[in-house]
């Protein structure tokens, strides 16, 4: 048995000594398998290298109940480790792109329950809702009755005749829209 096979045993075991000799007998591996990914996935990620390994082995290391018998199903598991890496971070880039940075507006189905700050923001919400009922009336009936009447999925589904994962489809898409028209 060779002595990363022994040291990924050890580390499987739990033995912290094991896994940080496991980290320094296969880094310079990690970093060429690394390499390997970076030339594939071109300027997509703006990690180099020593990054991507360093992100990949707390992925490796963290894994719960993966067990390397040999070092050649590690290495698969660290490539695959790797492709996530650079997947989440162009992922994440993407969503920057797209509005990711913006503010999130919740809608609080309690508010109905607080005293109203002012006359024009209810005003506003008014308005908002008879435009969601122009364009989408059943958008407009789960959010006043969500809302308004403070009832559950369960109950705004029956009420509807429709599913639950209906209503909260509906309910998604009316906090969007009303999101968007109270911004204005």
């Amino acid at each position: 048995m060779s002595d990363i096979t022994q040291l990924l045993q050890a580390a499987n075991g739990g033995d912290r000594a094991a896994s940080d000799a496991l980290l320094a007998a296969l880094y310079a591996d990690l970093r060429r398998l690394a390499r390997s990914h970076m030339r594939r996935s071109g300027d997509h990620t703006l990690l180099n290298t020593t990054a991507l390994v360093h992100e990949a082995w707390i992925r490796v290391s963290g894994a719960e109940g993966k067990v390397f018998p040999d070092r050649g199903r590690f290495f698969a598991y660290a490539a695959s480790a790797m492709r996530a890496v650079v997947i989440d971070l162009v992922r994440a880039r993407q969503a920057e792109r797209r509005g990711g940075g913006q503010d999130v507006l919740t809608l609080n189905t309690n508010i109905a329950e607080s005293i109203p700050g002012q006359d024009d923001d209810i005003l506003h919400v008014h308005e908002a809702l008879d435009e969601l009922a122009q364009l989408e009336p059943r958008l407009a009936q789960v959010v006043e009755m969500r809302y308004f009447a403070g009832l559950a999925e369960p109950e705004i589904a029956a009420a509807l005749g429709v599913t639950e994962r209906t209503v909260q489809r509906d309910w998604q898409k009316a906090r969007i829209f009303l999101a968007g028209a109270l911004k204005r």
